[in-house]
Parts: structure tokens; sequence; C-alpha cells
């Protein structure tokens, strides 16, 4: 990669860092799992930015988070985050990037294989973050579901389907 590739990936990813945080001021508190948007971008900056760079803009994230500064759900912050109801989600957002980009990829980069790789990615958070969820609050695994997934379905299905048009327009603006 020449360096000038090296400084739009280096852009567009402190953007897509700054989008993350930004979603995650977008709260609809509904119990110990919020409704937010930075879900959204975090599958956003997979199918954009790719796998690597898209590791390390989320790593940047939780990493600008966990240090101190309020870029989590609702302007929280701290490493006690990492132990609480929403630890499990923020940590899943590491793999679910990582292979929501690979499938995008793999799969050509078009609308329905980036909706595919998204449905993929929001799983892994999910399959990441309930089981925290059940481990931290002690409920059974079943009502982690009816509050750490069910309620979310839609709106992350609404959230994807956005995404995908989100990158169809962005892709031939943004070229690498």
């Amino acid at each position: 990669m020449n360096n000038t590739n090296q400084l739009k990936m280096i852009v567009y990813t402190s953007l897509f860092v700054a989008l993350i945080a930004i979603g995650a001021f977008f709260v609809i508190p509904i119990g110990p799992v919020p409704i937010v948007l930075q879900n959204m971008f975090i599958l956003l900056a997979a199918i954009i930015l790719g796998p690597l760079w898209g590791i390390a803009c989320v790593a940047i994230y939780l990493l600008i988070g966990f240090s101190g500064l309020p870029v989590f759900s609702g302007g929280t912050s701290g490493i006690g985050r990492l132990f609480g109801p929403t630890g499990g989600y923020l940590l899943g957002y590491l793999p679910c990037v990582f292979v929501t980009a690979v499938i995008s990829k793999n799969l050509g980069k078009k609308l329905h294989s980036d909706i595919i790789a998204m449905v993929a990615g929001s799983l892994i958070i999910y399959a990441a973050g309930v089981p925290w969820l059940k481990a931290v609050t002690g409920m059974t695994f079943e009502k982690a579901l009816v509050i750490g997934m069910y309620p979310f379905l839609i709106g992350d299905m609404l959230k994807i389907i956005a995404a995908a048009f989100i990158a169809k327009a962005l892709r031939p603006v943004i070229k690498f």
C-alpha cells in the first residue's frame, strides 16, 4: 500500500471511530442493554474498511472508551464497562468486524452479500453479548435472550439494510 492510500485509510478509520462514538450517543434505554446506532457504524466500518482496518477502527474505539473518554452508550466510559452487562457486546465488536469484512469481501461486496455479512456479524455480537449478560447479571439464558437479543432484532435488521445502502452509495466515492 502506498503512502497516499495509507493516509486515506487512516483518515477513513478515524472517521469511522468518530461515527461509532457518535452512534453511541443515540440511545434508547430499555434495560441493561440499550438500543444504540453504534453497531450500525461498526458493521459499516467492516464492509467499507475491510478486515484489518476495520479491526483497527474498533480496537481504537474500544481503547478510547476503556481509557475514560465518554464514547460508549449514553456518554459512558471506563474499563468498568467491560465488566458490566454490555461488556460482551463491546468485545464482540472485534470478531464481528473481522468476520463481516471477510464475508463481504469474499462474496463480492454487493448489496445482498453485504446484508448476509452484516447479519453474520450481528449474530457474533449476540453470541458474545448474551452469554456475558447472563453471566454478569445471573439471569437465565432464556431471560438473557429476552432482554439482550429479541428486542433488538427488528431494529438491527433496519440498521443492516440502511448500512448496506449507505455502503452501496459510498463505495464509488471511496476508492482504495
